[in-house]
């Protein structure tokens, strides 16, 4: 069973929105980059509009993240890293 704590943050070193998922002992980092944001807000968005969109789709972007690990698309490193092609195959946008 999935589960997400309510951790988002933003990670400047990734210029993205970082939000935990746990599965039983696995427990990854999601990232939703702001270049990602940016395409669903329609201007660039600062950290904080980043975290905001994110809270307001977060049943979203937790669904997509689920789909991602069910189809073992993970990064080399156990991580996820949401696309705009993600939002398109796994979202309903």
């Amino acid at each position: 069973m999935f589960s997400f704590p309510d951790d988002a943050t933003w990670n400047d070193g990734e210029d993205a929105v970082q939000f935990t998922l746990v599965l039983g002992e696995y427990e990854g980092i999601v990232y939703v980059g702001r270049r990602v944001l940016h395409g669903l807000i329609g201007s660039r968005p600062t950290p904080e509009q980043c975290i905001e969109h994110f809270h307001a789709y977060r049943t979203e972007f937790e669904r997509i993240a689920e789909a991602k690990v069910r189809a073992r698309a993970l990064e080399p490193d156990a991580t996820i890293r949401i696309t705009g092609r993600d939002l398109k195959q796994f979202g309903e946008g």
